[in-house]
């Protein structure tokens, strides 16, 4: 690619494991942050590792900024040490018998004395650390190791930082937290990065763009909003949220409007896709509002009202996931006080909206 750029295609295999696959680009002088997203085992680790030089790919090849850090077929494989990388692995492996600077320092080549302890300072201003130097790991929460972590990936003034599930290991409060000072440091520092995670909302607040990755092979790349928002197949769909997949019929088409027979309901759908096409509906749990039946829905421009039987419901905190029997399965996910006032039971009818900008279609053939 043009300019400052990581370019990488690999391949590792694995026995009777699955193949681990991809191919992707990213540019390193936009500062932009890529996600890998996609379940446990997908291979997202396995692909940061390659890239860190920690794993050795079967095939393929790396090159960033113009230097070849991988090629299979020129023999070519330079260490970590070698690639200009800063990387934070899962755990953050921190030496537990070192201060906080010295964790720091531990990653900083080419300097000592003054030098070396104004980085070291530098680093622990930059992820609010300041007054906790001579602490050990085991003193620090785990937010706050986690910022120690980081600070010794900057250490190096990495083109390329790689992050392997950076906020896992937190409570949810910490993560919240930190997951706003991670983005805003990355955006501070144009530092490019990649991120592994399974966390959709992790990755909606880092990532500049995401790879959703399935069973080792990266089936959806390109900017965040947009995978989000239009998830190519059905893997990708689940991938992003879309709890809801059902399968139906395009039954009329008309000004970029398509009406889809789905279980009996008739929906509409933003799309020109011809009469008689099979589609994959795809609908964010989010994005479904709930009614009782008898309902006033005056003033609302939902075109898609589908009445179905609760078969399930989840509390989740302050959230409540509530799955309604429809000829489909359609899930919502609706505040507990929402819920609350609807007072619905496994059995109760209830109402659903769905505003038609809100609903995907995917050809059937695709995924």
């Amino acid at each position: 690619m043009a300019g400052a750029g990581l370019s990488a295609r690999l391949e590792r295999r694995f026995g009777r494991g699955p193949t681990i696959e991809a191919t992707f680009e990213l540019d390193l002088a936009a500062g932009h942050t890529l996600g890998l997203l996609g379940p446990s085992g997908a291979g997202k680790t396995t692909i940061l590792r390659c890239l860190a030089g920690l794993e050795r790919p079967d095939r393929g090849s790396i090159v960033a900024d113009g230097q070849v850090w991988f090629d299979a077929e020129r023999g070519v494989n330079l260490p970590p040490q070698r690639r200009r990388i800063g990387y934070l692995p899962q755990g953050y492996a921190l030496f537990p018998h070192l201060s906080v600077a010295d964790n720091v320092g531990f990653g900083i080549d080419g300097l000592a004395g003054r030098p070396k302890h104004a980085r070291i300072a530098e680093l622990i201003e930059l992820v609010g650390l300041d007054g906790f130097e001579r602490r050990r790991p085991r003193e620090l929460s785990g937010g706050q190791q986690q910022r120690v972590a980081l600070a010794r990936a900057l250490a190096r003034r990495p083109q390329l930082l790689l992050l392997d599930e950076p906020l896992s290991a937190l409570d949810t409060v910490a993560r919240e937290e930190l997951r706003g000072d991670l983005r805003r440091l990355l955006v501070r520092l144009r530092l490019p990065a990649i991120v592994v995670s399974h966390d959709r909302t992790e990755v909606l607040v880092l990532a500049d763009r995401v790879a959703l990755v399935d069973a080792g092979r990266l089936i959806q790349e390109g900017p965040t909003g947009d995978v989000f928002a239009r998830p190519a197949s059905t893997a990708a769909a689940r991938i992003v949220g879309a709890d809801t997949v059902a399968v139906g019929s395009v039954v009329e088409s008309d000004a970029g409007l398509a009406t889809i027979e789905v279980s009996g309901h008739r929906l509409t759908a933003p799309s020109a896709l011809p009469v008689g096409t099979r589609v994959v509906v795809t609908v964010r749990p989010e994005d479904v509002v709930l009614m009782a039946p008898g309902g006033s829905s005056a003033g609302l421009s939902t075109r898609n009202r589908i009445e179905g039987v609760v078969a399930g419901v989840e509390p989740l905190g302050p959230i409540v996931r509530v799955r309604l029997d429809c000829g489909f399965e359609l899930r919502a996910l609706i505040t507990r006080p929402a819920f609350d006032e609807l007072a619905a039971q496994p059995g109760d009818r209830l109402l659903a909206l769905v505003k038609a900008t809100s609903l995907h279609l995917i050809p059937a053939g695709e995924g």
